[in-house]
């Protein structure tokens, strides 16, 4: 009877990943920069409606106009609306840098997993992700693009692949922690399936490192796909983005550097935004630095 009533040993299980959207107005400054990040991303989206001409339209005799009440910004060397191309510019960005993210996140998180609790096969593709990672990412883009053409898709993918690796290690190094604690080898040990051990137990681990990882890369993406622009090496010049306004306003910033100044200022204002975020992302979501807030060791 004594041995009926002792209690059972249960596993514990993870808990719950809850994302909680509170850290983005933690400060004024992290607040600004959402408000300034939601107002680029409702500028993209409603870029049809807030464009006040056509982003390609060719108007020689309006070339390198200044400010005036039909252009408010002015034109470029091709007569084109600088405030239209710089709005639908927006578009390109962002859809790089969150499509690029989604894309390098989720290729990365399959391999984490797969590494990190398979050691046998950890070891053939780390080694595969330290020669990825053994280019340099813009000249491995670069590449990419000159032999595949300069379209979004294809500079999508040449900013994707130098990422996966480092989301790969990532989740890997979460995995490997994971892996040795007692909910996971019980759930091993009572012939829970691989999927079921993925699932509910490994991938909440990796949720909240995922997240700090993903808005860092946004950002460096957005700059990545800018600096393949400004070199040429990006999406084709008629296609309004922001690296393509600055590339062909070189040119002319010294009779108009606002061809620059304006794509430049708000290619500043949504990499500094992002990247504000995700510190206040990694300090809302590391106990560590919860504890060291709090004065604890």
């Amino acid at each position: 009877m004594a041995i009926d009533t002792l209690p059972q040993p249960s596993i514990p299980i993870t808990r719950p990943f809850r994302p909680s959207l509170g850290f983005l107005t933690a400060t004024p400054i992290i607040a600004a920069a959402t408000i300034c990040l939601l107002l680029i991303v409702a500028m993209a989206i409603f870029a049809p409606w807030l464009a006040p001409h056509d982003p390609l339209l060719l108007a020689p005799a309006q070339r390198l106009k200044p400010s005036s009440a039909q252009f408010l910004l002015g034109t470029d060397a091709y007569g084109r609306d600088l405030l239209s191309r710089i709005i639908f510019g927006a578009r390109i960005s962002l859809l790089i840098g969150v499509g690029a993210t989604v894309f390098s996140i989720s290729i990365g998180l399959v391999i984490g997993l797969f590494s990190g609790f398979f050691r046998w096969l950890d070891a053939v593709l780390m080694r595969i992700m330290d020669g990825v990672m053994a280019i340099p990412a813009i000249l491995l883009a670069i590449a990419v693009v000159s032999l595949s053409g300069a379209s979004v898709a294809t500079v999508l993918v040449a900013i994707t692949i130098p990422e996966i690796p480092r989301v790969a290690r990532l989740v890997r190094s979460v995995v490997l922690s994971a892996r040795e604690e007692p909910y996971v080898e019980g759930a091993i040990s009572v012939g829970s399936s691989l999927f079921k051990i993925m699932w509910r137990h490994l991938l909440p681990n990796t949720i909240a490192p995922l997240i700090v990882q993903g808005t860092n890369f946004c950002a460096s993406a957005i700059l990545t796909e800018a600096i393949l622009s400004f070199l040429g090496a990006g999406i084709s010049p008629e296609t309004p983005t922001w690296g393509n306004i600055m590339a062909e306003g070189r040119a002319y910033f010294q009779i108009k550097p606002s061809l620059i100044f304006w794509p430049g200022l708000l290619l500043s204002v949504a990499i500094l935004s992002v990247n504000l975020i995700g510190d206040a992302a990694r300090d809302a979501l590391d106990p560590r630095m919860k504890q060291r807030e709090g004065g604890k060791p």
